[in-house]
């Protein structure tokens, strides 16, 4: 469980590591799976698997189409209902209890997982952005990340970076950008950030093993893996128990949406996994 301090500085920064969650031996069996499910060895196929890069992400679509067609970053959606063991993982007791902590939410479902892989050498960017505009179809913005680095995510292989209070500022997302030579974030208008803020970014270096945790609101991103290491990283996007569907948009876990508009989102796509407090 976290304690006061920790719950206290997730509110104002945004983020937070957490602790080692799992065992050498745990993240080793998860990578297994990774690599079953990016084979198509496993009974049932994720709903999305993708090179980010080359995909129309919604994030600075005119670099995305500049990049070298080697450079990769693999992203999986809901690899949970393709393997049992990442079924397990989302449901990790410590995470969910941490989470429903951090959202001050008596019950959490899932809304959907998702893998990032960036291979040695060719791991690319990831562009500075908010999760919470690409969920056009969730209300309100109170969902929290749980994000577990299946390798050490460090500085030289692409680790996440965060803008400390960036979740404060709004939905900014329409408007959130990406250097093209520094990849340091900016605003198209500047007029949307709070005056005399510093949007200066700062590296979340995570072990292998070890829980992060942020804001859907939280500006992050990461620079590419020129390093000789794999970087693979499992996260899991918790919606609190009063998440409504209110559909502005499209994504792609809207097929398996059974609700009606307004309603709480649920259904058997969006598991209960937590439920106490």
């Amino acid at each position: 469980m976290l304690n006061a301090q920790q719950i206290e500085e997730f509110a104002t920064q945004g983020f937070l590591k957490g602790e080692v969650i799992l065992s050498n031996e745990e993240v080793d069996r998860l990578n297994h799976e990774l690599d079953r499910v990016l084979a198509h060895q496993s009974e049932q196929e994720p709903v999305l698997t993708r090179n980010l890069l080359h995909a129309s992400s919604g994030f600075n679509d005119a670099l995305e189409s500049t990049h070298p067609r080697d450079e990769t970053v693999i992203q999986v959606v809901n690899i949970w209902m393709a393997s049992a063991a990442f079924f397990g993982h989302v449901q990790n007791r410590r995470i969910c209890e941490e989470v429903a902590q951090l959202t001050k939410s008596p019950t959490l479902r899932v809304w959907h997982d998702q893998i990032q892989y960036k291979p040695p050498k060719i791991g690319g960017p990831t562009y500075w952005h908010q999760d919470y505009p690409a969920w056009p179809v969730l209300q309100p913005a109170d969902l929290v990340s749980a994000w577990v680095a299946l390798d050490d995510a460090v500085i030289e292989n692409g680790c996440m970076w965060m803008v400390p209070q960036s979740h404060r500022w709004g939905d900014v997302g329409a408007y959130l950008n990406t250097d093209g030579e520094t990849y340091k974030p900016y605003l198209t208008d500047p007029t949307l950030a709070p005056e005399g803020v510093e949007m200066i970014p700062v590296p979340f270096e995570i072990q292998k093993g070890q829980v992060g945790y942020h804001h859907c609101l939280m500006w992050h991103g990461a620079y590419p893996n020129r390093s000789n290491r794999k970087r693979r990283a499992i996260a899991v996007h918790y919606m609190p128990g009063h998440i409504r569907y209110v559909p502005t948009g499209g994504h792609v876990m809207e097929p398996f949406i059974h609700v009606a508009p307004g309603e709480i989102l649920s259904g058997d796509a969006f598991p209960i996994v937590y439920s106490g407090l």
